[in-house]
């Protein structure tokens, strides 16, 4: 529709019938909002940005299929990170360009995240602790990417998914957030260390299947009286 306009088409009905899609369902609105004064200058002008953004768009390209052959050579590693929840191909291509594929500069998981700096650190003086458990100043590529991986990861229903939701209902999104990304990065840690390694979800499920009848019976309940009940327990034998 810009692009007709720019090239002089000027009746409202038919530029609204240039709609795609759901903007078929706008034709009035659209036949009003071109009902106006628009000038050769206007054209003139729209012209320019149209081209300006078609440019922009040419380079986006270039820079993508720049990116997909710099890549090529760590496919196999991108889609063994690719499994992990939150972690797409574009999030596993940032990390690989941070940390590289060699695990033996990082003796262990720890090792890289103290590295990253993704992991809360606690400041102590004369038996004080002090400070907010940031997680000091590491990489802020390898931060962003993991922690909008994290987030993403919140989202699914996974045991990644579920670490994030009990971690923030309990802490906060942001510890939520700082907990997941290390162990998204320790995940990755592993699956780079083994050329042989998969990822495995273990399930949404895996915290209720594992803690103890004590602990689970404590949980229920403290939902229930959270919802106004008063609970008395009475063992059936």
């Amino acid at each position: 529709m810009m692009s007709a306009l720019s090239a002089g088409e000027r009746n409202p009905a038919v530029l609204a019938q240039m709609a795609r899609a759901s903007l078929r369902t706008k034709i009035n609105a659209l036949e009003e909002a071109f009902t106006g004064r628009f000038t050769d200058h206007h054209a003139f002008l729209l012209a320019k940005m149209l081209a300006r953004v078609d440019q922009l768009n040419r380079d986006i390209a270039e820079v993508d299929a720049k990116i997909e052959e710099l890549i090529a050579p760590f496919e196999q590693a991108m889609e063994r990170l690719d499994d992990i929840p939150g972690i797409g191909r574009t999030a596993a291509s940032l990390i690989l360009s941070e940390i590289g594929l060699d695990m033996t500069r990082f003796p262990t998981a720890g090792h890289l995240a103290s590295w990253a700096r993704f992991a809360p650190t606690t400041k102590e003086s004369a038996g004080r602790k002090k400070g907010r458990s940031a997680t000091g100043h590491g990489n802020p590529y390898l931060a962003r990417v993991l922690g909008e991986a994290a987030v993403s990861a919140g989202k699914t229903n996974t045991f990644l998914g579920e670490r994030y939701r009990r971690i923030a209902r309990r802490r906060g999104k942001k510890r939520a957030i700082v907990a997941v990304g290390r162990s998204i990065l320790t995940i990755v840690w592993h699956l780079l260390s083994d050329p042989n390694a998969r990822f495995i979800d273990l399930g949404a499920a895996f915290y209720d299947t594992r803690i103890g009848p004590e602990r689970k019976k404590r949980n229920h309940v403290r939902q229930l009286e959270a919802l106004g009940y008063r609970v008395i327990l009475e063992p059936i034998a």
